[in-house]
């Protein structure tokens, strides 16, 4: 790991305590800097879907149909308070939208999280979602707050010759959200389905020219009504729901290639961005080092994590990528990176957890992270980049050797921390460190093989100033012995450098010499 795991839990410990609540009068529209701390919720609001006030709506529009049109709930606006991971785990399994605060409250803070007041720190708060009426409820805490008629979620066809843009538009007056509405549209077939371009900059790369943020998803509502979507590789987007009215835009770091980017403060398998409010024909984005850092950070580490997935395949890198379901956490206030891999089975001690989050393991023991980044002191596209392609690389190890390797690994960082005043990686004795050894030699090789073919120049040899060798595997490279030929012999019985030579000698035998020559020179 790059880093330490002992002091990514002292971030938790630290960053979990600071929750600074802001008070604005901001009108939070798109492209305004909008604060990422706690979401500071206004008044409570009428919601125009509930099938009452949609009735009602029904009725001010087509008096002489009302009789003879119903209403029917199609939707459910509930809350769920989820107290074990499987419960939780069952709510995304479901496939559901969900948000930590209230979708039918005015927001007089934007803000990236909202734990309700009522709630313990160090538990998971209410987890909003809107679901279909039929919804067969888990045995877990919930409640239903509306019984709601969002139209298009009604499975049956209309040919009942009513406008139900208009119904849902009349609603929104009736309640008193006319403000939030758009101007009517003037052709029937004229739809307000949010699309756009999610781009970022990179200044040592593509010539500066904007590209896409891949694979990430971007939400948009209206009380009760959501949609989201995936971008593509290049940043595009188009949801397949139509709005009437102003929406908040979020993107929610949970990626279609495979992994999410979490911990918002509040605890979370995927982090959310506010975008803030704008209208329902959807938003386009540059973000650059200039925009918000955390924003940036984030899209940074998620295309450095698509690009990385992507290129695992066997025409390009021909390594194993990531497991499924990979937990990135990223700590702007912490200088260093790890790949603990908790989330897939790796192994530390409750007590030691306790330890340094008291009250906050509770979390912990939800969202087991499985890479940490430290961004502290990365402030370039090209430093989070390469940081992350290195722990990536980690994640990469992991899927080869297994929890066992892994956890000798671990407990060999964290003992080495301890006992050595804070030494980086130890000093390479005692049990565990043979692990460490090679993991910390594929990592930062492939770290600077990823930063050469993204960048260019010289390649690069990262990591030679500590007590292991990356520059074995860099002169392996440059004679032929590439990456995917490295890593086929990165077994789960090579633990040492020895055995890591043994290894490379019996699977390629005609490079016997090189390979000898190599480890006699380091």
């Amino acid at each position: 790991m790059k880093g330490k795991f002992t002091l990514m839990l002292l971030a938790f410990a630290v960053m979990s305590c600071s929750k600074d609540r802001i008070v604005s009068d901001l009108d939070y529209s798109y492209g305004r800097k909008i604060p990422h701390g706690m979401i500071v919720l206004g008044e409570r609001l009428e919601n125009p879907y509930t099938t009452e006030n949609m009735t009602k709506a029904l009725h001010s529009l087509y008096p002489t149909k009302a009789d003879r049109v119903e209403v029917k709930t199609t939707d459910l606006y509930v809350r769920f308070l989820p107290k074990t991971e499987n419960e939780f785990e069952f709510l995304l399994n479901e496939g559901l939208t969900l948000t930590d605060h209230p979708l039918d409250y005015d927001i007089a803070v934007e803000g990236d999280w909202y734990h309700d007041p009522q709630i313990p720190e160090g538990n998971l708060t209410w987890q909003y979602s809107v679901v279909p009426h039929d919804f067969e409820f888990p045995e877990m805490t919930y409640e239903i707050i509306d019984r709601c008629h969002i139209a298009g979620n009604d499975a049956e066809t209309r040919s009942d010759g009513i406008d139900w843009e208009a119904v849902e538009r009349q609603a929104y007056i009736l309640t008193g959200n006319e403000d939030r509405l758009t101007q009517p549209l003037t052709k029937a077939s004229e739809k307000n389905q949010p699309s756009g371009r999610i781009t970022i900059e990179d200044k040592d790369f593509n010539d500066g020219k904007p590209f896409g943020v891949a694979g990430v998803r971007i939400s948009c509502n209206s009380f009760v009504k959501f949609a989201h979507c995936q971008t593509d590789r290049d940043g595009y987007y188009q949801m397949d729901r139509a709005f009437a009215s102003d929406l908040r835009y979020r993107l929610v770091f949970k990626n279609d290639a495979g992994f999410s980017i979490g911990f918002n403060l509040v605890l979370v398998p995927a982090s959310v961005s506010t975008l803030g409010k704008a209208g329902p024909e959807g938003v386009n984005m540059t973000i650059t080092e200039e925009s918000d850092d955390k924003l940036f950070r984030r899209c940074v580490v998620n295309n450095a994590a698509y690009d990385y997935i992507s290129r695992c395949n066997i025409e390009d890198l021909g390594i194993t990528p990531p497991p499924s379901e990979l937990r990135i956490w990223l700590f702007n206030s912490l200088e260093a990176s790890s790949s603990v891999m908790l989330h897939h089975g790796a192994v530390l001690r409750n007590d030691l957890i306790e330890s340094f989050l008291g009250k906050f393991s509770r979390l912990v023991e939800f969202f087991m992270p499985d890479i940490t980044i430290g961004t502290k002191d990365l402030r370039t596209y090209k430093d989070i980049y390469s940081a992350t392609c290195h722990e990536l690389a980690h994640s990469s190890h992991f899927a080869k050797v297994g929890t066992d390797y892994w956890d000798a690994y671990i407990r060999y960082v964290i003992e080495s921390y301890l006992t050595s005043g804070g030494q980086l990686y130890g000093d390479g004795t005692g049990a565990g460190s043979g692990n460490c050894e090679v993991g910390e030699m594929w990592a930062y090789y492939m770290e600077s093989k990823l930063s050469k073919d993204r960048y260019g120049s010289s390649f690069p040899i990262l990591g030679t100033s500590w007590w292991f060798y990356p520059q074995i595997f860099h002169f392996m490279d440059e004679r032929g012995l590439d990456q995917s030929r490295i890593y086929e012999a990165l077994l789960p019985e090579v633990d040492s450098k020895t055995a890591l030579k043994e290894a490379l000698m019996r699977r390629y035998p005609d490079r016997q010499d090189m390979i000898g020559q190599v480890f006699s020179r380091y």
